[in-house]
């Protein structure tokens, strides 16, 4: 099973991500992760990408299509996997297609999350987490059940993310509008695509994409 989600930041992709890895036993590649490991492990692609890194400048598609081309060929990868943010833009996605047709695979599901821009802002400008496990509160909806304690560890020590602003969600969400949001055309095109409302509670939005996973 290969899948991509789609969607805006903030949509719920990296939850329902590793839902499915639970569910399914497959791993999760972000773009993020993967570029860590390859300059971690040291990989040809991965020294490229660190010494592009180093110098301040974005990673190049080309470097980034080779170091997915190297983590799909790994071993966890034979029975599928999630892509979470990557292919971002119409050149990746072409990219990619490429590879798995060289690979004699395909992708069997494209699922787009889709969400209203408001609530998303709303969503991320007030989240935060517990700073010891990492647990996620809202200050509209899940605040911990006792103000100030983690309700998973009971830490007293919260943190946010700086860029957990609406000021920064809205410029991602134009960044995405304008690179990312093409890959919907493309993949309906395909017959690929498959879109669930992103704005139901986390476990409907789980049990839709299981129902597409499973159809």
């Amino acid at each position: 099973m290969k899948l991509i989600l789609l969607g805006p930041p903030g949509a719920g992709k990296g939850t329902q991500a590793q839902r499915l890895v639970n569910r399914h036993n497959i791993p999760q590649l972000s773009t993020g992760d993967m570029l860590r490991a390859a300059v971690a492990a040291e990989t040809e692609v991965g020294k490229q990408a660190k010494a592009i890194m180093d110098a301040g400048h974005l990673v190049p598609d080309e470097v980034v299509n080779a170091i997915v081309a190297d983590r799909i060929a790994e071993d966890d990868c034979t029975e599928g996997f999630i892509l979470d943010g990557y292919p971002r833009t119409l050149k990746q996605a072409d990219a990619l297609e490429a590879l798995l047709e060289r690979r004699g695979q395909h992708l069997d599901h494209v699922i787009e999350l889709k969400v209203d821009d408001d609530v998303l802002v709303t969503r991320v400008s007030g989240r935060f987490s517990c700073a010891n496990c990492g647990t996620v509160y809202h200050d509209v909806d899940r605040l911990p059940k006792v103000e100030g304690t983690c309700d998973n560890c009971g830490s007293t020590e919260f943190k946010r993310r700086p860029d957990d602003n609406a000021e920064t969600m809205r410029s991602r969400l134009r960044t995405y509008y304008k690179e990312t949001s093409p890959l919907v055309g493309y993949y309906h095109c395909k017959g690929t695509l498959r879109s669930i409302d992103g704005m139901a509670a986390m476990d409907e939005v789980t049990e839709s994409i299981e129902e597409i996973v499973k159809g």
